[in-house]
């Protein structure tokens, strides 16, 4: 197996990657950082530069001298609005917000692709790379797509990488179809009338509709490990009310995901919590109001991609886990699907790190080498991307 990326190089990518955690931006937000994409890798020469793509996204398109597949990788640009809690000399500068996700080390990943392609183009086709916008709020990929930049480098095959913690480090899991579950945000609100506390009766409180609510979401859900008929809900917040004591409450919010193997089931679930919801909200004299937010679809690994990215890890000696997929997580990845062979990997963490999304949570830099490699692994398969003075082995 040829390394694409040396030790200097790699400590090149570290530096990066810590200097984008410094300045972590969220989704819809991320002007910056994709500036610093485009200017890192300015010398890398890309054929074409895509910017402000679905929003900030950016694509570096890098052209084969003959015909051949158009094939993506993507990575995602965008933090989340989590305060950091550590001590690390790179800890995020900006108050509510870190990459507490790795976006940061999926950039440097990404970062190392490039570098390499900037001195050995692709024999055939064309590789592109793409800087993913909005990732955490499941916009980004729908709004790539929708953008008519994207017509003309509309890929045949599209692969992504997510670190996960709970892993064993840089150990991987792939496999052909279901990988992650569709996702929705819903927000259910509740209009009564306060009251003085003194004379609650005067008032209609969304209280005891409250309780009800939460009690009843746990009678919708269904089995443990994700498969057919899977289904999950979970409260992520519950408003209610002033923050006073003289006063009951008129109004409420309940917020909750629903997460489903299919992504047409999402809806349908929706509708059964929302006539749930209905029917309590009656019988407490309550008006209901609700919204969604946050539709990531169901990730579906193509069994050809899914083979190629398998091949690229085994290529490294990458230790496979089986059984981890498909997981209760979602990821704005599963619409590149609908346009593209794509598949999804997860690279293990540790075993022993903060899970994402946690405050104290950092990307593993022993992580950046080993993601950079298996997405060349992947391009060697498809484009022919060996340095042409080192033989195959």
């Amino acid at each position: 197996m040829i390394a694409y990326i040396n030790d200097q190089e790699v400590a090149v990518l570290r530096d990066w990657r810590h200097k984008l955690h410094q300045f972590p931006e969220i989704s819809g937000e991320e002007a910056e950082t994709a500036r610093e994409v485009v200017s890192f890798l300015s010398d890398t020469r890309p054929d074409q530069v895509v910017t402000e793509l679905g929003g900030h996204g950016v694509a570096l398109i890098y052209e084969g001298a003959e015909a051949g597949p158009s094939v993506m990788l993507r990575c995602e640009l965008d933090a989340l609005q989590i305060q950091e809690i550590s001590d690390l000399p790179y800890r995020s500068r900006t108050d509510g917000k870190a990459h507490m996700c790795g976006h940061d080390g999926h950039m440097a990943m990404m970062a190392g692709v490039a570098r390499h392609l900037g001195q050995n183009r692709p024999a055939r086709g064309r590789a592109i790379l793409l800087f993913q916008p909005a990732e955490e709020t499941a916009h980004g990929a729908e709004a790539v797509i929708a953008d008519p930049k994207f017509a003309s480098i509309r890929p045949d095959y599209a692969f992504a990488i997510h670190n996960m913690p709970g892993l064993p480090l840089a150990h991987v899991a792939i496999a052909e179809g279901q990988i992650t579950c569709a996702s929705m945000g819903l927000c259910i609100r509740l209009e009564g009338k306060t009251a003085h506390a003194s004379m609650p009766e005067t008032g209609i409180s969304p209280a005891m509709a409250v309780s009800r609510i939460i009690a009843a979401l746990k009678t919708l859900e269904a089995g443990d490990a994700v498969g057919p008929g899977f289904r999950r809900l979970t409260v992520t917040g519950v408003h209610m009310g002033k923050k006073v004591f003289g006063i009951t409450p008129g109004d409420a919010e309940i917020r909750m995901t629903l997460r489903t193997p299919e992504s047409d089931a999402i809806e349908v679930l929706a509708d059964t919590v929302m006539e749930m919801v209905r029917a309590i909200a009656a019988e407490e004299g309550l008006t209901v109001g609700h919204s969604t937010h946050n539709f990531f679809r169901a990730c579906i690994n193509d069994p050809e991609s899914a083979a190629i990215f398998g091949n690229a890890a085994d290529e490294m000696g990458l230790s496979r886990v089986a059984g981890y997929v498909p997981i209760r997580g979602a990821e704005d990845f599963g619409l590149f699907g609908s346009c593209s062979k794509a598949a999804l990997l997860f690279i293990g963490s540790g075993m022993d790190r903060p899970m994402v999304h946690n405050p104290d949570y950092d990307f593993p830099d022993e992580l950046i080498p080993k993601g950079a490699q298996l997405f060349l692994n992947v391009l060697d398969q498809l484009l022919g991307v060996t340095p042409q003075n080192q033989p195959q082995s």
